[in-house]
């Protein structure tokens, strides 16, 4: 009944001479078919997506992991021990495992009664055994970062703030105003820029999203003081500035912003990437930021959607379905919710856009004391047009090596792996599938398995 309802509303509206709105479409999606797809969340702050595709999302001030499905009630999945919630602190940042098919695990970064922010993980077959991975960041009831992704390498990364005290941001030996980097298990990774050390970038005040684009350049959003908002490209052991710095200044010593806002306009959080174009969702800007990336990584001109349409925006994510997610944040004490608050917001795929979006997720076969056999990796094409080819990238750990595949061409770059269609399996229509295999070898002793699987 509804498929033949809009249609006949459409032409009748034609009839009548009433316009139907146009499609507006920015970044690969069309604004103007937005949704309202999830409503009555409490403070969102995070999503990350299941093999399924549906969201877990963190409720900053509840502590709660909700599990959401568009048009669907979110149901509760899991509560984070010993979360302190007061200002800007609580439950923050949530990302999934790249092995998430094997492992199981999801990650969380809260402010904790015990007086600091850290990092822990948990599954959501017995989500109440939490183990803790690092803790020990400054906290405070402002600055407290919390975003937390893992990037196409494999690791972790963990943005933080400065925790109110400026001074943390130029002290290397203090967690507190960085990137930091750290392997699943919390760890230190070897190729750290500061030997022994987490730190990966430095000079931040609050940064509260980070992403990747499709040639594996960093990218971060950065809360400023007064007078400057901005989005960064993030470099090993880069310097950012603050508190020298707030937007550019023009010091050779510290890394330029990409992208600068007043921070009336922004007060950037959230940060994805798609279609060649960043999306930073803005707080008290009150609308989503597009930034179109050339292919060097240079920014075109920003284009802010959602002005004021939806309040204040917190989380953003191109979802496995190939739409875009945006989630308020109008509970938190700073907006004027409606009744529906907090909601997530979808953004459709462009006519023509999106075509070539693609998602690759991958299961373990069989294991042994120094090898292991992954199948099937399977590749979807999420788009909306019909591809004639993909390519799908993962990671392997250190010291592990292909030894065969099967319905993929796969070549290696060091630990990055890239796998093609081979002639019989690269056509494949939007919904559809096909799948490949691969097998490698490790040291023995070594359980790792290859991460960070991403298609296009």
């Amino acid at each position: 009944m509804r498929a033949r309802v809009v249609p006949a509303l459409i032409l009748m509206l034609l009839a009548l001479g009433i316009g139907v709105p146009a499609a507006h479409a920015q970044g690969g999606f069309d604004f103007s078919r937005a949704e309202v797809s999830v409503t009555g969340l409490q403070v969102p702050w995070a999503m990350a997506f299941l093999p399924d595709g549906s969201a877990l999302v963190s409720e900053r001030n509840t502590g709660r992991v909700m599990r959401v499905r568009p048009g669907q009630a979110p149901a509760a999945v899991a509560t984070v021990s010993g979360v302190s919630a007061s200002g800007e602190s609580g439950l923050l940042g949530l990302a999934v495992s790249p092995a998430y098919a094997q492992d199981g695990w999801v990650y969380a970064y809260f402010t904790s009664t015990s007086g600091d922010n850290r990092l822990i993980r948990f599954q959501l077959s017995a989500p109440q055994t939490q183990t803790v991975l690092f803790s020990g960041v400054p906290s405070a009831t402002i600055h407290d970062g919390g975003r937390i992704a893992f990037g196409p390498d494999g690791m972790l990364y963990v943005g933080t703030g400065d925790a109110g005290n400026t001074a943390n941001a130029q002290n290397l030996n203090s967690p507190a105003g960085k990137i930091l980097r750290l392997t699943p298990t919390g760890g230190v990774p070897s190729d750290n820029p500061f030997p022994g050390s987490r730190v990966w970038s430095y000079g931040h005040r609050n940064v509260q999203g980070l992403a990747w684009d499709a040639q594996g350049r960093m990218y971060a959003t950065e809360f400023g003081q007064n007078t400057w908002d901005e989005i960064n490209q993030i470099v090993a052991g880069g310097n950012y500035g603050w508190p020298a710095c707030e937007g550019d200044c023009g010091n050779s010593s510290f890394r330029r912003p990409i992208v600068t806002w007043p921070t009336s306009q922004a007060s950037p959080s959230g940060l994805a990437y798609a279609n060649d174009t960043l999306f930073a969702a803005a707080l008290r800007g009150q609308r989503l930021w597009t930034v179109p990336l050339s292919g060097t990584g240079t920014p075109g001109t920003p284009q802010a959607e959602f002005t004021s349409a939806y309040g204040r925006l917190r989380a953003v994510a191109a979802g496995p379905d190939g739409w875009l997610w945006v989630a308020t944040s109008n509970r938190d004490g700073r907006g004027s919710p409606v009744a529906q608050d907090d909601r997530i917001i979808r953004v459709p795929p462009a006519a023509g856009g999106n075509s070539g979006a693609c998602a690759a997720t991958a299961s373990v076969q069989s294991q042994w004391g120094t090898g292991y056999v992954v199948q099937p990796v399977t590749v979807t094409n999420t788009g909306t047009a019909a591809t004639t080819g993909w390519t799908a990238t993962f990671t392997l750990p250190a010291g592990h090596t292909v030894t065969g595949s099967w319905n993929a061409v796969l070549t290696t770059s060091g630990q990055n792996v890239t796998a093609g269609n081979t002639t019989h399996n690269g056509a494949l229509a939007p919904g559809q599938s096909t799948t490949f295999g691969l097998q490698a070898t490790r040291p023995a002793g070594d359980t790792q398995l290859p991460a960070a699987y991403t298609c296009t």
